[in-house]
């Protein structure tokens, strides 16, 4: 999919679902590449933060909604039914025709697909991505685990570190320092980008990967919760 027709896309998603608003966008990098490493919080992640942030993105996405025979199951149980409420046999019907729309336009997009159950997998999936950033892309990425349990507070699950591998990846193919940059969405429909975090080749790697998951994953918990602390505050305001 050429650019043109990605942000002409955006802009539409942008005008009747998102409309959120970007909060220290200075520190966007002037160029890539670049790995973006972000809250899901439900449906909302992706899209609010492809809508707030105007670069070109390469997001991972879960390899199910990328397959056309896999994705209606998928798109019926993880939205259709919690975010639509609704019951079968209807949201079948209703998960079957977006996936009809979605599956290719996520593919045309330049989604990579992530199967974190099966290894060979997700190493192709790093390969890939790192072959995008060789190119001066910038990947997203949505770390936070599946099987764990919701943090109430901030709405996020901990974050898997397997992405962070894409640091040593790059180090070992071009001899250069990746930069990751933390960034949290919110209900407000505020999206904030935190200051990058550099992998570190002289750190032994599994060490490397837990230093980086650590502090993406406190950096973009801080920020979601400054901007709860936020809402709170207008809100405690208003009933004042």
């Amino acid at each position: 999919m050429k650019d043109s027709t990605y942000f002409i896309i955006l802009s539409i998603l942008d005008k009747f679902l998102w409309r959120g608003s970007l909060i220290n966008g200075e520190n966007l990098p002037k160029e890539g590449p670049a790995v973006f490493v972000c809250n899901h919080l439900a449906t909302q992640g992706p899209i609010g933060t492809m809508c707030s942030i105007h670069m070109r993105f390469y997001p991972w996405i879960i390899a199910d909604m990328v397959d056309k025979e896999l994705a209606p199951d998928f798109l019926r149980i993880d939205f259709v039914e919690p975010s639509l409420r609704l019951h079968p046999p209807l949201s079948g019907v209703i998960a079957k025709l977006i996936s009809i729309i979605s599956v290719p336009m996520l593919t045309s997009i330049g989604c990579v697909a992530i199967n974190q159950k099966q290894y060979t997998d997700l190493q192709n999936s790093l390969h890939e991505s790192t072959h995008l950033l060789k190119q001066g892309r910038f990947v997203l990425i949505f770390p936070e685990d599946s099987l764990a349990e919701l943090e109430p507070q901030t709405e996020m699950r901990p974050f898997l570190k397997g992405f962070t591998r894409l640091g040593e990846i790059y180090y070992k193919d071009t001899g250069k320092i990746l930069s990751f940059y933390p960034v949290a969405i919110h209900q407000s429909k505020k999206v904030v980008v935190g200051e990058p975090v550099y992998f570190n080749p002289s750190n032994p790697p599994p060490l490397e990967r837990y230093r980086l998951k650590d502090l993406l994953e406190e950096a973009v918990t801080d920020m979601y919760l400054e901007m709860e602390k936020g809402v709170e505050s207008s809100r405690s305001h208003c009933l004042g």
